[in-house]
């Protein structure tokens, strides 16, 4: 009876084994087509820029768009980043288009250019890439807005902090500007696929499992 009830649990563990790694197959075909999704986007042209009132989702992240407006200058909100060019800040600036108010992520500046960036003003156009609002902070660390110390491109907080009225519940990441600061262009779009070696530990574990049991039958049968 024991023996026949081992056996069971070593065959359903196999088999669950097995189904771990073709999950984990079909996962790698949906990061895929993800990927390529996300490529194609950010190689297509720029389109206008959707009306602040926009309810945007999560496959309209990564949208390459064009805004055309007026900077409100003075309301610069200053976000803790980590770059390739090291730590510092996103500067984040009103812009008020036809369509209602945009928050823009001018760029990267160093740490030392904090409340110092250079001020936007007058009329511009701003192409970059439509982001979702990052909403409560960063890892372990809480937005302050009382304090100013912001951790996440939270667009309700910072519109709250600046008593900007409302705003978009997303914002953009402006395109490469030139070599002067805030530095645009430094979005970094990357997506983790470590599907296929998932795979193939669960479909090594299922034949590990497989020839151990295999062995211990034999043995036991003769």
């Amino acid at each position: 009876m024991r023996s026949a009830l081992a056996k069971l649990l070593t065959i359903a563990a196999i088999l669950g084994f097995v189904g771990l790694g073709v999950w984990q197959l079909e996962r790698l075909q949906w990061k895929l087509a993800l990927i390529r999704h996300v490529e194609a986007k950010l190689a297509a042209a720029p389109v206008t820029a959707p009306p602040a009132a926009w309810r945007a989702t999560a496959d309209d992240t990564y949208t390459r768009v064009i805004a055309r407006g007026r900077w409100l200058s003075g309301h610069d909100a200053y976000v803790q980043a980590l770059t390739d060019l090291g730590g510092g800040y996103w500067v984040m600036t009103p812009l008020d288009t036809a369509g209602g108010r945009i928050l823009v992520n001018r760029g990267f500046v160093p740490a030392a250019m904090r409340g110092r960036a250079p001020a936007a003003d007058g009329e511009d156009a701003v192409t970059g890439l439509l982001r979702l609002t990052e909403p409560g902070g960063g890892f372990l660390r809480a937005n302050d807005p009382a304090a100013g110390r912001w951790y996440s491109r939270d667009t309700a907080a910072i519109a709250a902090a600046q008593r900007l009225g409302p705003v978009a519940s997303w914002f953009i990441d402006a395109g490469p500007n030139g070599a002067g600061w805030p530095r645009g262009g430094m979005t970094v779009v990357t997506f983790r696929n470590a599907h296929l070696s998932y795979a193939l530990t669960w479909f090594a574990m299922a034949a590990l499992l497989a020839v151990l049991a295999w062995r211990a039958w034999r043995r036991g049968g003769r």
